[in-house]
């Protein structure tokens, strides 16, 4: 399915380094926002090449937060691909799509940019994993379109209003000196490297692999904007979306659920993971008190294995 806004194009080549530890080929179609979305299409039968079979309408969708991109899931993907066909996009203003200055940065536009990529896609079955602001995408998408949802890992996020704000994020949504910190200093995608990490420190490499997309005040902008999009009151404009998200969540407590939760996470922190549990108590859960919000990078020999077992179990659910 390709309609006049969509295009199934692959994206330059990817850097040699980085190649070696994100070993995929991006694709991008138009969102109806007009901006060029990058998006991983992995595994199962949809390997995006003209040649190869029907892609399967069944999929794993990963949605990633702020300010990391589909770089986030790379094991995650090369862990499922082998079965299952894995969509894996970059948000406008993240990763590898474009970076508009002038674009509508809010949840609900995000949640249509991803039902305009699963509609080109053709996708009638949605498997959900998602992460940080990801959750609020993923589960505003998913209540939307129920019948859709499958399985659901959840990974440190949030998609319910609060108004817990840490002091260091309060101050990079101020417009001043927030802007200036985080699209001038770079100071939120770069302390984010070390400060989401607990068990390990990211190497050379994966460090570089996270920041690459957002090298200058330009490319920052959406890193800017995820932040200033948090909701705390209902005078936000996107303070509708996530309260209609939030209240879509009962809806798939019948639902195959694991919330995979790090505890030393300085921003989600466990008053969210008792949220999600009283919000979906049927779930399963595992629970490292001592991995951090990048809990896939963080704890990856334990957190890989669960969610690879837990989609294994998916072929009736």
């Amino acid at each position: 399915m390709v309609s006049a806004l969509s295009l199934v194009l692959p994206f330059p080549m990817i850097p040699a380094w980085l190649n070696s530890i994100y070993p995929f080929t991006p694709h991008r179609f138009t969102t109806p926002g007009g901006a060029q979305m990058s998006y991983l299409d992995e595994g199962g039968r949809g390997q995006g090449s003209a040649s190869a079979a029907a892609p399967t309408s069944e999929a794993v969708l990963m949605l990633h937060g702020n300010p990391t991109w589909s770089f986030y899931y790379r094991d995650l993907v090369k862990t499922l691909a082998p079965s299952f066909r894995c969509i894996v996009p970059d948000h406008i203003g993240m990763g590898m799509s474009d970076k508009p200055e002038s674009y509508n940065y809010t949840l609900g536009q995000r949640i249509d940019d991803i039902a305009a990529l699963v509609a080109h896609l053709g996708l009638t079955r949605i498997h959900l994993v998602v992460h940080d602001w990801g959750g609020a995408i993923g589960f505003g998408f998913a209540s939307r379109h129920p019948q859709m949802i499958g399985r659901i890992v959840i990974l440190n996020t949030g998609a319910f209003p609060s108004t817990r704000i840490p002091a260091r994020i309060s101050l990079c949504k101020s417009t001043f000196p927030g802007t200036a910190l985080v699209r001038g200093m770079n100071g939120f995608a770069w302390p984010a490297t070390w400060m989401s990490m607990a068990r390990r420190e990211l190497s050379a490499a994966e460090k570089r692999g996270y920041l690459m997309p957002y090298d200058s005040w330009a490319h920052r902008v959406a890193v800017n904007a995820f932040v200033k999009d948090i909701p705390l009151s209902p005078d936000h404009p996107s303070w509708p979306a996530l309260v209609a998200t939030a209240e879509g969540i009962s809806r798939f407590r019948g639902n195959p659920v694991i919330i995979i939760w790090g505890g030393r996470d300085f921003c989600f922190n466990d008053s969210f993971y008792a949220e999600w549990r009283k919000r979906l108590p049927e779930s399963e859960s595992l629970y490292l008190p001592d991995a951090g919000h990048y809990v896939l990078d963080d704890a990856r020999e334990q957190v890989l294995p669960r969610i690879s077992s837990f989609f294994t179990a998916c072929a009736t659910g």
